[in-house]
């Protein structure tokens, strides 16, 4: 189960309108291969996901649009919830402590240029 929302909002609010349509490709087929997976632990994701890195026994980033993209999500293997926490261009998280950062709302809702 994962909302779509994040996702949704940081296509609108943090990429290129000339990007959108690619990011937002990227994004509905991560959303889709997720939503229908059903791992029990980080092994079984990472077999399907060779290049994500696995954080912590909870945490996970994935590379999105040939590693253009980073997601960090939050796991849950056993409801098999996946909460988004951040998503941003690679640069952007070269800047984040990825074991700490932690979701912000107004980070999707609002355009960079209205921080």
């Amino acid at each position: 189960m994962i909302a779509r929302g994040t996702l949704n909002q940081f296509v609108r609010n943090r990429v290129a309108p000339s990007l959108r349509s690619a990011v937002k490709g990227h994004l509905d087929a991560w959303y889709a291969e997720v939503a229908k997976a059903s791992w029990g632990n980080s092994a079984e994701l990472k077999r399907q996901y060779s290049s994500a890195s696995i954080v912590s026994s909870e945490r996970v980033v994935f590379n999105i649009k040939g590693n253009d993209y980073r997601l960090v999500a939050a796991v849950n293997y056993q409801f098999q919830v996946f909460l988004i926490i951040w998503i941003g261009t690679h640069r952007e998280y070269d800047k984040i402590d990825v074991e700490k950062v932690r979701y912000d709302k107004k980070r999707y809702t609002c355009s960079p240029d209205s921080n």
